[in-house]
Parts: structure tokens; sequence; C-alpha cells
């Protein structure tokens, strides 16, 4: 196969509509750096500080706070989220900021529905300031205002709004459930008319927010007149966020979960993330199976991929949370309890998700996350994915200070004990507790192979993004496509619950798709994330970065 060394920025995103062909992917090649992500004036902040000098790093931290601006829906100051960093020369590691749940939270938050994703309660102590100040004090290279003063230029002077965020910005504006004045103050166009492409959106109290990052430092996000305001506004909205919340948090370097898979290093994000450990558990069952010989689009296989990510999620559901909280098992590492599920899976005939786990009780009843890769010219890269949870997190902005809060801690789960066959789990892992970090499906991804890096993706998407990681990654180091290729292909998607299997393919694989419902499957078609990557050749030394158009995107190179 060629040598790739693909890398992401990860947030997450409303539910997308399905579609009968994901477009194709765009690509860039370059001998220098890369960067690719979904909004075009944050790449072009990113490819400007790789040419100043910046690595990496510098470029991740620099686009993060520019997509802050140019990318409401998802890019942020006011949630968080994972950074895989792979160093020259030196271990890959994970810095993570996931949100952490206030200390007055209780368990049962959510549990009598009074309390919605779109109330101030369900905003999560934010992580992403401290997160990409870690990052940036552990490898970056530049000064930390040289990083930050392009967001702020973006905020005070304005920038040019496309197709896509025009839309975006007219679909939460007409929203009835978008009832926060400052949001519509701040995003909302003179006259109430709507956004088009080529208008100019400026955001100075957002800009004012982050010339005091730039100046300050992180801390002044965390302590100060900023968490005065965060404080004030939760008061008078009857939220959970205190000062004391604010000054306890704290980023953390942590090791990431590694597996192999032909012999491939697979690397992932650790808990809070369930990411790296669903990944590795998904990739010890497959392979105990020849799923090259078989064919990517071949019904075995589908059948096969399908059901590791049904047993997976199951075992999510039952295992994994905030380590510093929960014991998690080490079964998701381990091949031999791999080969297990293997022999419990039949080759045939789709298992029904309630045989799964049949220990898990179930009641009968009745997500916005983005994604950059950047490479440098000297090969170190960085995979991150941050979020607001759904599409603009709980469209709360903080009074003053201009930046968009969470609604992260919907990302527990909501009601205690209570999981059902429609997707809500209530297991015991991932329930509230004050100061815990809320389970995450972001996942970003480094593969190495004989030490040097291969590829790094990730996608946002709530749950599916997993699976859609997973769908990148074989189809570069089993199927061996090419990025491109990899991350146009049409995805797959299986939850445990519901008992349903997404399918971006319906309309290119129609055979197949009967196939599949014959051996029990039930299909449905949706579309599922956007993959942006960068690759390299190691034999030609060229780097290509690869924009999935799913949604929105560019990739720019030096």
């Amino acid at each position: 196969m060629r040598t790739f060394f693909a890398i992401a920025f990860i947030s997450c995103a409303l539910a997308l509509p399905s579609v009968a062909q994901p477009p194709k992917a765009e690509q860039v090649e370059s001998k220098g750096g890369v960067v690719v992500c979904v909004s075009p004036p944050a790449a072009e902040v990113g490819l400007a500080i790789l040419k100043k000098g910046g690595n990496a790093v510098d470029a991740a931290v620099a686009v993060a706070f520019a997509m802050a601006v140019t990318w409401p829906e998802a890019g942020n100051i006011g949630g968080g989220g994972f950074m895989m960093v792979a160093p020259l020369g030196k271990d890959v590691r994970c810095i993570e900021y996931r949100e952490t749940a206030p200390a007055s939270a209780k368990a049962d938050l959510f549990a009598d529905g009074t309390v919605g994703a779109l109330d101030h309660k369900a905003a999560g102590v934010p992580g992403t300031v401290r997160g990409l100040a870690l990052a940036h004090a552990k490898y970056g290279k530049l000064p930390w205002a040289d990083v930050v003063l392009p967001a702020v230029k973006l905020a005070e002077d304005g920038f040019v709004v496309n197709a896509v965020l025009a839309g975006g910005l007219n679909k939460v504006l007409a929203d009835a459930k978008t009832t926060n004045a400052e949001f519509r103050k701040l995003y909302g166009k003179a006259g109430n008319e709507e956004w088009a492409s080529g208008d100019k959106l400026v955001l100075k109290d957002l800009g004012k927010t982050l010339r005091i990052i730039a100046n300050k430092g992180a801390d002044a996000f965390y302590t100060g007149e900023l968490a005065e305001l965060l404080e004030k506004e939760m008061k008078a909205r009857g939220g959970l966020i205190t000062k004391a919340d604010l000054a306890a948090y704290k980023a953390n370097d942590r090791a990431p979960i590694r597996t192999t898979y032909r012999g491939f290093d697979v690397y992932g994000p650790p808990p809070p993330s369930s990411g790296g450990l669903c990944i590795a558990q998904m990739l010890n069952v497959l392979e105990n199976y020849d799923l090259k010989k078989l064919g990517r689009w071949n019904v075995e296989t589908n059948h096969l991929i399908i059901e590791a990510m049904k047993w997976t999620y199951a075992d999510r559901a039952r295992y994994i949370g905030d380590a510093d909280f929960v014991k998690i098992p080490d079964s998701f590492l381990d091949r031999a309890y791999a080969k297990k599920i293997s022999e419990k899976i039949d080759a045939k005939h789709a298992t029904p998700s309630e045989k799964v786990a049949p220990e898990i009780v179930l009641d009968k009843e009745s997500d916005s996350t983005t994604h950059f890769s950047i490479i440098d010219k000297d090969g170190m890269a960085v995979s991150n994915t941050y979020t607001l949870e759904n599409s603009y997190g709980n469209r709360v902005v903080v009074p003053g200070a201009g930046y968009i809060l969470n609604n992260e801690m919907t990302d527990f789960n909501p009601k205690p004990g209570f999981t059902t066959t429609k997707g809500q789990i209530g297991t015991k892992p991932n329930r509230i507790e004050p100061g815990k970090r809320m389970l995450s499906s972001m996942t970003p991804v480094i593969v190495l192979k004989d030490g040097k890096p291969v590829l790094v993706t990730g996608s946002p998407g709530g749950r599916t993004i997993i699976n859609t990681v997973l769908c990148i990654v074989l189809n570069v180091i089993e199927f061996d496509m090419s990025v491109q290729d990899a991350v146009t292909a049409p995805r797959t998607h299986h939850q445990w619950f519901p008992d349903v299997a997404m399918f971006e393919g319906v309309g290119q694989h129609p055979k197949l798709v009967a196939e599949l419902k014959q051996m029990g499957h039930t299909i449905s078609e949706r579309r599922q994330g956007d993959g942006h990557s960068v690759g390299i050749d190691a034999m030609t030394g060229v780097r290509t970065g690869v924009a999935d158009k799913r949604l929105d995107g560019k990739a720019v190179g030096e």
C-alpha cells in the first residue's frame, strides 16, 4: 500500500441529512505543511502560522481559536475536546480537555425532563482554553499571543460568511427554541434579514475576550472579569457553573490508548473518550477475519463490521466512563476477549441487540463537532477533536464575553438505571457526579507503521464518530484505499440500540443492502460526519490534504 500520514481535528454537530452518494473529497498536495478544516478562514490562519515558522501545535491552537469565531456551531472556547499530538521522535500523547460537571450537579439533573439541552444547567465547565494552553506550553514554538491574535482580528474586523455558514445561522435563528437574547443580538443580522454568502460577520465581544486571553494567558478565562461574567449569567438564569468551578478546572496530558492491527500501531484518545477503547476492540475483533480477501463491499465484510460495532457499543454502555471515577476493565485491549466476541458472531445472521447484553435491563419508551488536520514541514502532526455538543451548544452567549456555551452535560446518562431500545443509556459508569468528565465519542486517531506515522483521522457526528473513524482506518490500512477515496467512501454505523445499521451507500450499493437485510439487519440511511484528513506519501514526501465535502471544508498547503 502507499504510506500516508494523515491528521484530524474534530468537533460535534447536528444529525446530518441522508444522502444517496457522498460528494468526492477535495485534496491539495504539498511537500510543506498542510492544514485541512471545515472553515476556510480558519484553514488560512493555520497555514499562515506554519509559514511564520510555527509547528503543527502552534497551527492547531491558532485554528482552534479561529474556528471559535468562524465556525460558531462547533468551534469554541466554551466547550472542550481532545488533541492527539505526534511529536517528532517522541511518544504520541493526548491532551485531554473535556468539560467537567459543576460541583453542584446531581445525578438526576435530567431525570424528570424539566431540564433540557438548551438550559443553562446543561453547560459543563469549559476546557478548551486550558487544553489549548497546555498543548502550546508542551509543544508550541511561537509566543502564545501570536497564535491567538489571528482569531482576535477575525472577530474584531469581521470575516466573510460563505453559503454553508449562512445556511447554518439562518437555520438556528429561525428555530423558535433559540430564545437567548444575547445569541440573537450577536448572531442575528440587522433588520432580522437572512444571512447570505458574502455578508460580513463581526463579533466585537468575542474579540475582546480573545484579546484578553492573548495578552494575559489561559488563566484569564478561568479567573477575573471573564469568570465573573460567566458566573453572573449562571446565577441570573439558574445555571450551575461558579467561579470556583472555573478556577478548579485543569486539562490533562494523558497516555493514549494503543492497539495493533495488521502490523500497524493505532493510537486513540483515552477515557473520558470512549473512542480509543472502542476503536481498539472493534479492530481486535475484525482482525480475526480476512476482510481484504472478502472485499470492501462484500456482504460478509459489512455484516462483520456491523456486528463488531454492535458488540463494542454494548460494552461501551456497560463499562466506559471517566476513568478518574470508574474502574474500566482491560477487556477492550484484550485479544482473547475480542476472539470470544468473534466466536459469538453468527457469520450468516444478525444478532438481535437484546441478546448482546441481556443483563442490561431495557425499559420500553416512546450532535455539534468539528475536525481539522495539520502537518508541519518537519512532519509533526496534530489530531484534535473539540465540541459544543449540539450545534451552537445550548445557544447561550455569555453577555459581555461573546462566546457560546456548550451543552455537554447532556452527554452524561440522563436517567440513572433507564436504558431503552431507542438508544438512551442509563448505566452507572457515565452518571453525573461533581467534577466528573462526561463520556465522549470523539476519536482523533494516529496510526503508525514501523514507528512512523501512516494515518491520523477523525470526524464529528456524536455517537457516529467512532464508527466513521473505524471506516476510514479500515479503508486505508485494510483495503489499501488512497486517503481521498477512504474519506469519500460511504460509511456505516451501529450503536447497539436502536438496533438499526445506518449506511450512507444505500443508493450506491443496492445489492449489498438487500443481502444485509436478508441476514436480518435493519438498514437505514443517513449522512455521517466529515473526516478532514492529511496524508503523506513516504516514498515521494508529498503531503495530501483531503477536505471531506459532506459539509464544508478547505485544504491548504505551503
